[in-house]
């Protein structure tokens, strides 16, 4: 097993080389993925006035749905460790309260603009390096009585989509980065819902819950979009956006060759998408601990 300094070393490079292809799709992502996180923000019942974090906010599409729900008092934190992600994120939205900061939630104490009403996040806390690390800190940065909702993956059997662009598209571009074993930070690490409220526990939390969500990606039916968008937001887009125009052609049919179960001709793609919804809150204090 890589420790974790070598773990969180890799996953800076990896998001450094992964933002111009988040960057590119964003707007799409931000349509598109939407259902993602769909159950954390229902979950959440966001009030006006409230203060809240999303961490893992990329280019920000997220955020800003989170500060128009607690507007016009309320504030909202976008926290990614991509620079160049948060960078596109403050050129996309503007508005009051919404700030987006650069940071790395597993080595900060508390995230700055703490306490927090709420903490978001869509598809990020499998990405950990130190889940307990970064769990701990989202729970320093929650007020008493807080609340926490993200979504993360299930198993690969619940998302037979999600490999498919870069096992489509590998064949035709150069090395790729490795893959995650075991509990190391990709799609799968939060697979078993027994380890997440582990780990949660761990960190502090309580009230802890995980619930199975089933939900659909239903991108436009464009195959050679739909693939560029897929291999550009995986672990092959670095090795596509350096490849060749002819290998980025070859890619994308590969890609899309192996999406093709997912279409239906006059109805485009529906992607199934199996994700655990989890919830949890901040304990009151121990007696002589406030």
């Amino acid at each position: 097993m890589t420790d974790t300094s070598a773990l969180r070393a890799r996953n800076a490079d990896f998001w450094a080389q992964a933002a111009p292809g988040w960057i590119t799709h964003a707007d799409w992502h931000d349509e598109v993925g939407r259902p993602l996180g769909a159950a954390a923000l229902d979950w959440l019942r966001l009030r006006p006035g409230e203060r809240v974090l999303d961490v893992g906010c990329g280019c920000g599409g997220a955020t800003a749905e989170l500060a128009a729900a607690v507007a016009p008092s309320g504030s909202a934190v976008g926290l990614d460790l991509a620079a160049a992600m948060v960078a596109a994120a403050r050129a996309r939205f503007a508005a009051p309260g919404l700030r987006y900061l650069v940071g790395d939630i597993e080595t900060l104490d508390r995230v700055p603009g703490a306490p927090f009403d709420a903490v978001h996040s869509r598809m990020a806390l499998m990405l950990f390096a130190d889940p307990v690390a970064g769990l701990t800190t989202i729970r320093r940065s929650l007020r008493t009585g807080g609340r926490l909702a993200a979504t993360v993956f299930r198993d690969g059997g619940a998302n037979p989509w999600l490999p498919a662009a870069m096992l489509g598209a590998a064949p035709f571009l150069g090395a790729m980065p490795p893959l995650p074993i075991g509990d190391e930070p990709g799609p799968f690490a939060f697979a078993d819902p027994a380890r997440v409220t582990r780990l949660l526990t761990a960190a502090g939390f309580t009230d802890v819950a995980v619930v199975a969500q089933d939900v659909a990606l239903e991108p436009p039916e464009d195959p050679e979009a739909v693939a560029a968008w897929l291999i550009e937001i995986g672990p092959a887009g670095a090795a596509y956006r350096a490849a060749l125009p002819s290998a980025q052609k070859s890619a994308r049919a590969g890609a899309a060759r192996l999406l093709e179960r997912f279409r239906t001709a006059g109805n485009g793609y529906r992607l199934p998408a199996g994700c655990w919804l989890i919830t949890a809150t901040t304990p009151e204090p121990a007696r002589g601990q406030e």
